[in-house]
């Protein structure tokens, strides 16, 4: 068990039978009152933030949170297939939980897949990621505005703003944060 004092920004716990990480958490000590602490989580299975006020002698019990290196293999309809670099074993992650996720996903690419006990959580993309340009209209000649930028499509089907001077068949890098043009790929 952890007690109250030993959390941290960061860390994973359980709590009500649901499993959640410490986005901030404030000691509270004043005159009046017995001392109690404040924190911010978010339920890792949701999504949601929730604030939660404690009293500071109270214990939770920690989460241990998996990441294995995966491979995007392919979509079957309402499962992504991926399968573990080291046991060849492969795992269905549905649709509905990976919604951002599918816009920067491709045959191939490395992921960490978060695992709660046998429980799959979701999974985590690079920071960046090189997609191929499958449609976007030519530059115009003469159009010199600073920062002008043109709607292409890349290999996943997501839409990006890129500059004008990207062609079609280039290789972008993507942020997988906020889904915006980074740079050329090398």
């Amino acid at each position: 068990m952890i007690s109250c004092s030993d959390l941290r920004t960061g860390m994973t716990i359980e709590h009500e039978n649901n499993i959640f990480s410490v986005l901030e958490y404030q000691h509270v000590k004043s005159a009046r009152s017995a001392a109690f602490v404040r924190l911010k989580l978010r339920n890792i299975r949701s999504g949601s933030v929730v604030d939660l006020t404690v009293n500071s002698s109270e214990k939770f019990k920690p989460a241990h949170i998996d990441k294995h290196s995966m491979q995007y293999l392919y979509n079957s309809g309402d499962f992504y297939v991926f399968m573990n670099n080291e046991t060849y074993e492969q795992i269905e992650i549905a649709t509905p939980s990976l919604e951002h996720e599918i816009k920067f996903l491709y045959e191939g690419l490395e992921v960490k897949v978060v695992m709660f006990e046998s429980e799959v959580l979701g999974i985590e993309l690079p920071d960046k990621v090189a997609l191929t340009i499958i449609e976007c209209e030519p530059g115009i000649k003469g159009d010199t505005a600073q920062n002008a930028t043109k709607t292409a499509t890349v290999q996943t089907g997501h839409l990006i703003q890129v500059p004008l001077f990207i062609e079609n068949g280039e290789q972008v890098l993507v942020s997988t944060n906020d889904g915006k043009y980074v740079s050329r790929a090398k």
